[in-house]
């Protein structure tokens, strides 16, 4: 392999922008610092070229899940064609928000209303300003991960790790009003006592209950139930952000499954593969709250999301993909399971199979671990970290093709830590965990 123009650029990038890039989870210091090809020239189903034509297999997210169908699939590239073709933006609306809004309603009976934003963090911030217009109340609790909006990040004001449990760790509410302190209140996924207990602390100003409904775990019996009892009770909106777990597991969200509705479901991500597209749904008598606060912004109204939206969606039906993802993430699953009890390492696996999530239970030994994974995975061109998002693009062979160089790379590793040498076959620094500040 030739390399790493990508690594030269990313240098160059983080004296041009804060951070280095845009997304968090795109940093290469999350995957293999200073080695990482950290650029793409092009992508097509799992396969990714990077700056010097270097051809890899994206076992990870592919996209940060945005690409449900793999990466540049011709049926909605095509209508993004057609889209682009009859003008993308325009005085006057498009058509597909209404086909789209139709949609989505129909695969939840539960729905009447749906409003777009592009991305699934600014869905999240309309469907609390939702919440908050239609109770004339101002406290949220929840569970889960929900993006980088002020009304999510405050929950650390004071306290900076009550989000550590809920993704990330670290994260900083630099810049946030600190008079939003004790707005949002964390509680833990799966625990209704500690939910309950919230509950009846601030009795009486609670606008919404907004959860994952599933992410890394399943939900207990009677967990979710409970969340629609309370909201019910208290007249709280019961939010569920599917911007992760939605389409995966049933083609619309994975509450359906559950036979739990929301008020209001908020969706991005996969819905449209990779075009930004952004759905918040709900019941009329909720949404129609919309109307009473400024909800409004020009992109919103542009008409490739709606238009990839619906082709997507429409073959996410019509190949019955979700059954495909559950395959495919099964495979892998069984696979690793099966290589880290031939090398003895003490691998933890969890989450849906479409989301599954890897992780070496070896305590400070862990991330190392994961890191010298990564660095020999990417050495047999395959791109590989602590999660895997199945797609429609993934087929058995790359599962093989995977799972036999896992079993050389751990075998690797089973060996290194029995030499106690992690660090000498490491050629740069340790992958980071959570946030951290770049130099």
């Amino acid at each position: 392999m030739r390399r790493n123009s990508g690594a030269v650029l990313y240098e160059k990038a983080k004296t041009l922008i804060p951070g280095g890039n845009q997304l968090l989870s795109k940093r290469p210091e999350m995957f293999l610092p200073n080695q990482w090809p950290s650029y793409y020239s092009k992508c097509k189903g799992v396969d990714v070229w990077d700056l010097d034509g270097n051809k890899y297999i994206d076992m990870t997210t592919v996209g940060i899940g945005a690409c449900i169908l793999g990466y540049a699939d011709k049926n909605v590239d095509q209508a993004v064609i057609n889209a682009i073709d009859c003008g993308s933006m325009c005085t006057l609306n498009c058509p597909e928000e209404v086909e789209l809004a139709e949609l989505l309603c129909q695969l939840h009976p539960w729905a009447e209303m749906a409003r777009y934003t592009r991305t699934g963090g600014e869905a999240l911030a309309v469907a609390i300003r939702i919440a908050r217009a239609a109770t004339g109340k101002a406290k949220v609790l929840f569970c889960g991960y929900h993006g980088w909006h002020d009304w999510y990040l405050s929950a650390n004001l004071g306290e900076e790790d009550r989000l550590d449990g809920h993704l990330l760790p670290g994260l900083a509410p630099a810049g946030v009003p600190r008079n939003l302190k004790d707005t949002v209140i964390p509680f833990a996924y799966n625990r209704t006592d500690q939910f309950n207990k919230l509950v009846e602390k601030y009795s009486g100003k609670i606008a919404a209950i907004i959860a994952e409904p599933v992410r890394h775990s399943q939900p207990k019996k009677g967990f979710l139930q409970n969340l629609r009892d309370t909201a019910n009770k208290i007249d709280a909106v019961l939010i569920f952000d599917e911007v992760t777990s939605g389409w995966r597991m049933k083609v619309g969200g994975i509450h359906l499954l559950y036979a739990i509705n929301p008020d209001i479901a908020v969706f991005a991500k996969g819905m449209s593969n990779g075009y930004p597209m952004g759905a918040i749904i709900g019941t009329s008598a909720v949404m129609q709250a919309a109307q009473k606060s400024f909800i409004s912004s020009t992109y919103w109204t542009e008409r490739i999301g709606p238009s990839a939206a619906l082709a997507t969606i429409k073959k996410m039906l019509d190949c019955n993909v979700p059954d495909h993802l559950c395959k495919i993430g099964n495979e892998l699953r069984v696979g690793l399971t099966q290589a880290a009890h031939r090398h003895s390492l003490p691998l933890k696996i969890h989450g849906i199979p479409p989301l599954t999530i890897i992780s070496f239970d070896c305590g400070e030994q862990a991330q190392p671990m994961r890191t010298l994974f990564t660095q020999e995975m990417l050495k047999r061109g395959i791109l590989a970290a602590g999660s895997f998002y199945s797609t429609y693009s993934h087929q058995s062979e790359h599962i093989k093709i995977y799972l036999d160089n896992v079993d050389e790379v751990f075998s690797l590793i089973a060996e290194a830590c029995r030499l106690d040498n992690l660090g000498e076959l490491l050629a740069g620094p340790t992958a980071h965990v959570g946030f951290k500040r770049l130099a």
